[in-house]
C-alpha cells in the first residue's frame, strides 16, 4: 500500500486526510491498518515519531459507526496529560468530517469537571490511567460498552508504576474486545503484560529499538562534570543559525530546573522547561511556544516528552547519558522526523562512559567523539552528587584508638562505684518473693511461697 487511497477508507476520513496534507502512509501505518481492521489483538513496536497515533486511529475511525449511546466504545490510554490532549486533538483532526464525540480526561483537573464531561456521553475516551481509574471507581464512567482498547507508550506506563491501575481497568472491561498496544521497546514487563491480557496478538515491528536512524548525525563529547556540561551547552547554543530548535534532555526535575535557570540567565525568553512539578497551563504553554518557535530551547525529562508531537527539532542534546540504552533511541528519535536531517549530541562524564558504551553496543556502531572546544571553560565547581564523599577512615575529626583517652588518674569514690540496678522496691520484692508481685492475682505470691 503506497497511498492512503489504497486503504479503501470512507470519504469523510479521506477528506480529513487530504486537509492534513497526508499522502503516503508511514511503514507502521501501512502494516497496522489491515491487521487492526481484521479485529485481531495487535502489539506494535515502533519508534517515537513514526505516526503511531494515526496508525491505530485510522482503522478504528473507519469501523466506528455513528451512535447516540451514552457510554464510550473506544478507550485510549496514554501515560501523560500532554499526550492525552495531543491524541484528542489529532483524533478531532482525522475525524473532522465525522460525527464523533471525544472526551479527554487526565489528572490535575477538578474531578467534577470530568464527571460533567463524561455524563454528556462520548464515543471515544482518551485518558491517563490514574484519572480513568478514579472515574470508574466513582461510577461516573461506565466501560461496559468498550469494543476496542488502545494502550499507547505502555512501557512508560509500567515504568511510572501504573500497573495496578491498568490491571484493574482491564479486569472490568468486557472480555470480548480488541486489544491494541503500542510501545517503543519490548521489555520484560511489557512481555508479561501481553501474556496476561492479550489473546494471540499479531506483532508489528518497525525500526528495531537498537537501529540508529540513518538521517540523524550523532556525535558526543567527553566532559568532566555537570557545570562544564553547562558551559559547553551555553557555547553550542550561541550559534542560533545552527541550533534553531533544540530539545535538551536531563535526568530528573531537579536537573531540569538547574539547567533551565542557568540557560535562562544567558538566553532569557528563548528557553522553556517542562516537568511534572510545573502547572498544567505552564507545561502546555511551554510546548505551544516551542512548537510555534517562540522559544528555541526546551529542557525536559524522558517521561514528559515521550510521545509528544514536537515539530521540526534540529538538535537533540543529551545532557546526561541514559542508564538504559533504549531511552537514548527514544530521545534521538525526536529529531530527523519526516525524512528530514537531524542531529544528536551526547555529553558524558567518566562515570557515564559505561552507559555510553552500552548504547553503542545496542546500536552496533560507535558515536563519533569530538574534541572539547578550546573556549569552553573547564569548571571546578561540583554538584553535591559529584563531590567526593569522605570515608570515616579519612575523617580528620575521628578519634583513633591510640588517641582515645585512658582511665582517670585517681580511683573512683565509693558512691561512684555503685552499679545502677533500677528501683530498690522492685529489688526487695524480687529478693523476698523471687518474682515480682502481680497485680491480677493477690494470692499468687502466697501460693508460690507455700510450695
Amino acid at each position: 500500500m503506497e497511498l492512503f487511497e489504497d486503504f479503501k477508507i470512507n470519504n469523510q476520513l479521506q477528506y480529513g486526510i487530504e486537509d492534513l496534507g497526508f499522502k503516503k502512509p508511514t511503514p507502521i501505518q501501512s502494516k497496522s491498518f489491515p491487521v487492526i481492521m481484521s479485529g485481531k489483538d495487535v502489539v506494535g513496536i515502533a519508534q517515537t515519531g513514526t505516526g503511531k497515533t494515526f496508525a491505530y486511529m485510522l482503522p478504528i475511525l473507519q469501523n466506528l459507526k455513528y451512535s447516540e449511546q451514552k457510554h464510550p466504545r473506544v478507550l485510549v490510554m496514554v501515560p501523560t496529560r500532554e499526550l492525552v490532549i495531543q491524541v484528542e486533538q489529532e483524533i478531532n483532526k482525522f475525524a473532522k468530517y465525522l460525527n464523533l464525540r471525544v472526551a479527554a480526561v487526565y489528572g490535575g483537573v477538578n474531578m467534577n469537571t470530568h464527571h460533567q464531561l463524561v455524563a454528556q456521553g462520548c464515543d471515544i475516551v482518551v485518558a491517563t490511567p490514574g484519572r480513568l481509574y478514579d472515574l470508574t471507581l466513582s461510577r461516573a464512567l461506565q466501560l461496559k460498552q468498550i469494543k476496542q482498547l488502545v494502550i499507547d507508550e505502555v512501557d512508560v506506563m509500567l515504568d511510572l508504576g501504573f500497573r495496578f491501575q491498568l490491571t484493574n481497568i482491564l479486569e472490568i472491561l468486557p472480555p470480548r474486545r480488541q486489544n491494541i498496544m503500542f510501545s517503543a521497546t519490548m521489555t520484560e514487563d511489557v512481555n508479561l503484560f501481553i501474556q496476561d491480557f492479550f489473546k494471540s496478538p499479531t506483532t508489528i515491528s518497525v525500526a528495531v529499538s537498537g537501529t540508529p536512524l540513518e538521517n540523524i548525525d550523532q556525535v558526543c563529547y567527553a566532559v568532566p562534570n555537570f557545570y562544564t556540561k553547562v558551559n559547553l551547552l551555553l557555547d553550542l547554543l550561541k550559534d542560533k543559525d545552527t541550533f534553531q530548535k533544540v530539545l535538551v534532555f536531563v535526568p530528573n526535575k531537579k536537573s531540569a530546573d538547574l539547567v533551565f535557570n542557568l540557560l535562562e540567565e544567558r538566553f532569557s525568553y528563548e528557553v522553556a522547561v517542562i516537568h511534572s512539578n510545573k502547572t498544567q497551563n505552564y507545561r502546555l504553554r511551554s510546548i505551544e511556544n516551542f512548537n510555534k518557535e517562540k522559544t528555541r530551547v526546551l529542557v525536559t525529562s524522558d517521561v514528559m516528552s515521550r510521545g509528544l508531537d514536537l515539530h521540526k527539532i534540529t538538535h537533540v542534546i543529551n545532557f546526561d547519558t541514559p542508564r538504559y540504552p533504549e531511552n537514548y533511541m527514544h530521545r534521538i528519535g525526536r529529531t530527523g522526523r519526516a525524512e528530514e536531517q537531524g542531529s544528536s549530541i551526547l555529553l558524558y562524564t567518566e562515570k557515564e562512559r559505561e552507559a555510553k558504551e552500552a548504547i553503542e553496543e545496542l546500536m552496533g556502531t560507535s558515536i563519533k567523539e569530538l574534541e572539547m572546544p578550546e573556549q569552553v571553560e573547564i569548571s571546578k565547581q561540583l554538584t553535591p552528587e559529584e563531590r567526593p564523599r569522605e570515608k570515616e577512615i579519612d575523617n580528620p575529626t575521628k578519634i583513633k584508638d591510640e588517641d582515645a583517652p585512658g582511665p582517670a588518674f585517681h580511683e573512683k569514690k565509693e558512691k561512684n562505684r555503685k552499679e545502677n540496678l533500677g528501683g530498690s522496691y522492685r529489688r526487695k520484692l524480687e529478693k523476698k518473693y523471687k518474682k515480682p508481685k502481680t497485680r491480677g492475682d493477690k494470692n499468687y505470691n502466697k501460693r508460690n511461697k507455700n510450695k
